[in-house]
C-alpha cells in the first residue's frame, strides 16, 4: 500500500473545508504553508509535519466545523476524527498561543485535556509562519500582523484581549525562529 504524504493530505483537507467558503482564509493558509517551507531548515526531520500543520492551522474556521467557535479546538477535533497523528492535532490545537485565548473563552480545560502542547521548535516555527503572514496571504512583520488583528476586532472582543496578552509570547517565538533561521543561513523576509 502506498503511504499518503501528510502535506498532500493536509492541503486537501484544508482546501475542502476553506477554499470555497472562506477564500481569504484559504489564501492565508496557503501563504503560511509557504512560510513554513522556509522553516524546514530549523525543524530537522519534522518539516513535513510543520508544513501540514501550517496548512491545517485554521481549518477550524470552516463553518461546518465550528462547534465551539474557537477555531484551534474545532480544527484539532476535526483532525482527530479523521485519524490524524496526535502531534499534528496538538500543533493545530495550540497554534499561535491558543492556550491564552482558550483561557479567556473558558475552553482551556477542553483544550489542555484533549491535546498536548509540545512547545517545541516546530511550535515556534508554526507561530512564526502565521505571525508573518497577513489575512490575505501577504508578508507582514509580526508588529504589523498584531496591529492588523487588533484593527479587525473591537476593543471589547476576546480576540483583542487575547492578542494583547499573547503579544510578548508570540514575539518571543518569532524571535527564536528568526535566530534559528539566521543560524541556518535562511533569509525569511
Amino acid at each position: 500500500m502506498m503511504k499518503v504524504c501528510i502535506i498532500d493530505w493536509g492541503r486537501e483537507r484544508s482546501r475542502e473545508r476553506l477554499a470555497d467558503v472562506l477564500p481569504g482564509r484559504w489564501r492565508h493558509v496557503e501563504a503560511v504553508a509557504v512560510r513554513a517551507e522556509l522553516a524546514r531548515a530549523v525543524v530537522g526531520g519534522d518539516g513535513d509535519l510543520l508544513v501540514a500543520a501550517a496548512l491545517l492551522h485554521d481549518v477550524g474556521y470552516a463553518p461546518s466545523l465550528a462547534a465551539t467557535g474557537f477555531h484551534p479546538l474545532d480544527g484539532a477535533r476535526y483532525l482527530r476524527l479523521l485519524g490524524a497523528e496526535d502531534r499534528l492535532c496538538g500543533l493545530v490545537a495550540f497554534h499561535t498561543c491558543a492556550r491564552l485565548e482558550a483561557e479567556l473563552r473558558a475552553l482551556n480545560r477542553e483544550l489542555e485535556g484533549e491535546f498536548v502542547d509540545e512547545a517545541s521548535v516546530v511550535t515556534d516555527a508554526l507561530w512564526w509562519a502565521d505571525m508573518t503572514t497577513g489575512p490575505a496571504g501577504e508578508l507582514m512583520t509580526p508588529a504589523e500582523r498584531i496591529a492588523e488583528i487588533k484593527q479587525r476586532y473591537g476593543p471589547d472582543d476576546v480576540v483583542m484581549r487575547f492578542i494583547t496578552e499573547a503579544e510578548p509570547e508570540l514575539l518571543a517565538a518569532v524571535a527564536r525562529t528568526e535566530r534559528r533561521l539566521a543560524s541556518a543561513g535562511v533569509q525569511p523576509m
